[in-house]
């Protein structure tokens, strides 16, 4: 096709054109294309002619410009166009001798044109696109890197001097765009400025057409330089509001108003937020890590309050005792967290390992960190050796981090000017919220490593049975006048299939060996129930029951509600709280699942529903801001891409792992996405996760998975440096003894825990205010991260646990410390900040 091979000389095109008014132009083209075969010349030279030819074209740029568009009168003709493609017009006329196609299509692809500046986009879009995939490139996510702006910010493209310095020559340049208090300019890149420096500038294209009583222009600073092309730089401004000139300022605001739907409003910051609060509300209901939240009263820190999620609630759980009260103050108490503070670090880790003991119908609390334990050398292996044959035998990785109630308050994205509820919605936490978190000092992050093949290890140490008495110097006591714990839910959209609704109602529950039990319903949904019974129940997670719905059973002739058959989800500590899920026998329907569906529909004027109202509104927002603003792990997204997953973007908190340190040494792009691939073995996400995660719920429990990374800091490229190995949690660590002691002796180690958690719809209400903003000036755009945030499948979180697992793993201490000082000199060295 001509076309084709038009398009593969668009460049020998391109500079031929800037020749064809030039009285030498035959004798130019010749040159120019005397290596190019005759049929080709002659596709040329025809495509010259047609650039050549007169035309009587009406040119009109309304609606279609970044730019005050006015008419323009030609040689009896009148058009419409802005002051660049005015400028645009007269030099290429100058230039043809007259206004010939050239002179058209030059006119219609300025770089403020909105289709060029589309297919702009587009293609550096299509560009990052390719090389991110060439490259393994994956997204970047920074939590909480999102800012409220105060103003919107209109794309406007008109002519301005600049006055860098007094005395000096005026500059020509054009804005990017302008609010009230600042504005983004093109400056030739022949000027330098710099940030801090303090310019001033004429809004010539404005001056045209309006009086705006700014004689000596309007006073900036300089904020930042950011490259441009070749040509120009875009140079961020704020304004010094010396001139003090409130007609200009209103005019100003009207006039962006007034013009916003016509010019465009800037999305950018919007946009990031929009990403950025989409990934984090995928992340925290996700996080197996349960938070801790300590207040300072009377010069002492104590836990006051915990944020659950579906994952974590577990750990919170755990450390209740026989009268739920919690056991966080006492295995936390302020003696361990000052000791935890002296700890190096921004974030202070260590690993506690806990336990507990049942005596007389009371439960006890063991415990002990990792630092007071290699205190007490005498005491290490009959603490590990008595503890680990518990069941409850639990090791914790701590981390504690610095933690602020101004944390709680994170804006939206939205300008006041936004509209009515923007300031309404924009509103700091309540005086009750507040008196809540007033006094938050640390958020302190508890995360379950307990890892199989170390406590079977564990059990093989031998102890003096004498000795046991010895561990009481572990044991927490308990008190009197124990202090409220504040449990907080956190609150996300509810991912519920079925609603489920109070009624209480007799139930027999018949356990296969163990007899027939007396209970009484709590709630019901189509797919399950809540049994609380007289006596505890000799059932776990994971076993089947009989159920009889006697009363029910007698309000129905159509259903039969006995002998309903229930599989066991959860079962409290007394073991007469059970949650019940029906248990369908193949596709075959479950009496229960028809018969409640019919009671549902025909009386939900009289049910009472169990929506979990919060006990105080707005703190659980409060307390998810603190933690998003706190982030210290690794999050990780699985993207759907055909039949498969993949690494779509990394999360990066406030304090980034030493993953991510690992990952930006060999990081040349830009500071929005990571080459990811050397996490995991080739093909591990694309063939293993995908695999099991096709078999998993929302609602299944996160898989475990240990990965091992060994580094090599000598190499130069991320392929060759680094190399990793992965298995499930309950494998035993035997699999890889060799690959660990190779890189304890020449290379730095890294061993992660990796949670993966299959993701249910995104909450799309945690981001509606800022969505429905960039659906009303681009809905092209809201729907792309729509769809980008339906395609995430899956929710990953790595945790460092290398001292915990190398520890254990029977290595030489002399050969662990030489790795452990190696490692901390290069992260150091490399990441002093």
């Amino acid at each position: 096709m001509p076309e084709d091979r038009l398009q593969k000389y668009q460049s020998l095109i391109d500079d031929l054109k800037l020749d064809l008014g030039d009285p030498a132009f035959d004798r130019i083209f010749k040159q120019r294309t005397a290596e190019l075969s005759k049929p080709d010349q002659f596709l040329l030279k025809m495509e010259m002619s047609r650039l050549s030819q007169p035309v009587a074209r009406f040119i009109d740029l309304r609606g279609q410009v970044a730019g005050q568009v006015k008419p323009y009168e030609y040689e009896g003709k009148q058009h419409f166009m802005d002051d660049v493609a005015i400028d645009v017009f007269e030099q290429e006329v100058a230039r043809h001798g007259g206004y010939t196609l050239a002179v058209y299509e030059a006119v219609m692809s300025t770089e403020n044109n909105y289709k060029v500046m589309q297919k702009q986009a587009k293609e550096r879009e299509e560009e990052v696109e390719k090389d991110a995939e060439n490259h393994n490139y994956t997204k970047l996510i920074r939590f909480a890197s999102y800012e409220s702006r105060s103003e919107e910010r209109m794309n406007y493209s008109i002519k301005i001097t600049v006055e860098l310095a007094q005395n000096q020559p005026k500059i020509s340049a054009t804005t990017s765009d302008i609010s009230l208090s600042g504005a983004k300019i093109k400056l030739p890149t022949n000027q330098q400025v710099d940030p801090g420096q303090i310019i001033s500038i004429r809004l010539v294209g404005l001056e045209q057409d309006f009086e705006l009583g700014l004689k000596e222009g309007i006073q900036y600073e300089v904020v930042a330089v950011e490259p441009g092309t070749i040509e120009y730089n875009q140079v961020r401004l704020k304004r010094t509001f010396i001139e003090k000139n409130q007609g200009f300022d209103d005019f100003l605001n009207s006039f962006i108003h007034g013009n916003k739907r016509r010019y465009k409003i800037n999305l950018d910051n919007t946009l990031d937020a929009v990403v950025c609060k989409g990934y984090e509300q995928y992340y925290l209901p996700r996080v197996c890590s349960l938070f801790v939240f300590l207040s300072e009263k009377q010069q002492k820190l104590f836990p006051s309050m915990v944020l659950t999620n579906e994952n974590n609630a577990g750990l919170n759980y755990y450390f209740e005792d026989e009268k739920k009260q919690s056991a966080l103050y006492s295995v936390f108490n302020q003696k361990r967290v000052q000791r935890l503070l002296e700890l190096t670090g921004a974030v202070k880790e260590a690993v506690c390992h806990v336990f507990t003991h049942s005596s007389q119908g009371k439960m006890y609390f063991y415990s002990a960190f990792d630092f007071e334990l290699a205190e007490l050398p005498q005491l290490n292996d009959l603490f590990f050796a008595f503890g680990s044959q518990k069941d409850s035998f639990k090791s914790f990785k701590v981390q504690l981090m610095p933690s602020h109630h101004e944390d709680a308050f994170i804006p939206l994205s939205l300008p006041a000017s936004a509209g009515k509820n923007v300031e309404k919605l924009n509103k700091r936490p309540s005086p009750r919220v507040q008196g809540f978190i007033q006094n938050v000092k640390y958020l302190m992050q508890l995360t379950d490593v307990t890892t199989p093949s170390i406590s079977e290890r564990f059990l093989h140490l031998n102890y003096e049975k004498s000795l046991v008495n010895q561990l009481k110097k572990f044991g927490h006591g308990k008190s009197s006048t124990p202090p409220s714990l504040e449990v907080v839910a956190l609150e996300y959209v509810n991912l519920r299939a079925h609603r489920r609704y109070l009624y209480k109602t007799a139930a027999i529950v018949t356990v296969d060996g163990h007899g027939v039990f007396n209970c009484v319903t709590r709630d019901f949904s189509v797919m399950g129930l809540q049994v609380e019974c007289e006596e505890a129940i000799p059932v776990k997670k994971g076993d089947s029951i009989h159920l009889d719905l006697v009363d029910l059973q007698k309000l129905t002739k159509q259903h039969n509600l006995t002998k309903l058959r229930y599989e066991v989800m959860m079962v409290n500590k007394t073991s007469t709280i059970i949650n019940l899920k029906v248990q369908k026998i193949g596709q075959l329907d479950h009496n229960a699942m028809s018969f409640f569906k019919v009671l549902i529909d025909n009386n939900k004027d009289k049910l009472v529903a169990c929506d979990e109202a919060p006990k105080v509104p707005g703190l659980s927002t409060a307390l998810r801001n603190i933690v998003t603003k706190s982030v210290c792990q690794f999050p990780l997204y699985l993207h759907k891409e055909a039949s498969h997953n993949t690494v779509g973007a990394i999360g990066q908190g406030l304090y980034p792992t030493s993953l991510h340190h690992l990952l930006h040494s060999f990081s040349d792009n830009s500071d929005n996405t990571i080459d990811a691939k050397a996490i995991f073995p080739e093909r591990f996400v694309e063939e293993k996760l995908s695999d099991v995660l096709k078999g998993q719920t929302r609602q299944d429990k996160p898989l475990k998975f240990l990965v091992f990374i060994k580094f090599d800091s000598e190499q130069k490229t991320q392929h060759e440096a680094i190399s990793s190995q992965v298995i499930a949690q309950e494998e035993s660590l035997d699999s890889l003894y060799l690959f660990a002691k190779k890189a304890l002796r020449n290379d730095l180690l890294f061993v992660y825990q990796l949670y993966v958690s299959k993701t249910g719809r995104p909450d799309m209400d945690y981001l509606a205010n800022e969505l429905r903003y960039v659906s009303h000036y681009a809905i092209h755009k809201a729907k792309d991260l729509e769809e980008a945030l339906w395609s995430i499948t899956g929710v990953c979180d790595l945790v460092d646990v290398s001292e915990y697992v190398i520890n254990n793993m029977g290595f030489d201490a002399p050969l662990i410390h030489a790795m452990e000082e190696k490692k901390k000199h290069w992260l150091e060295a490399n990441f002093k900040h």
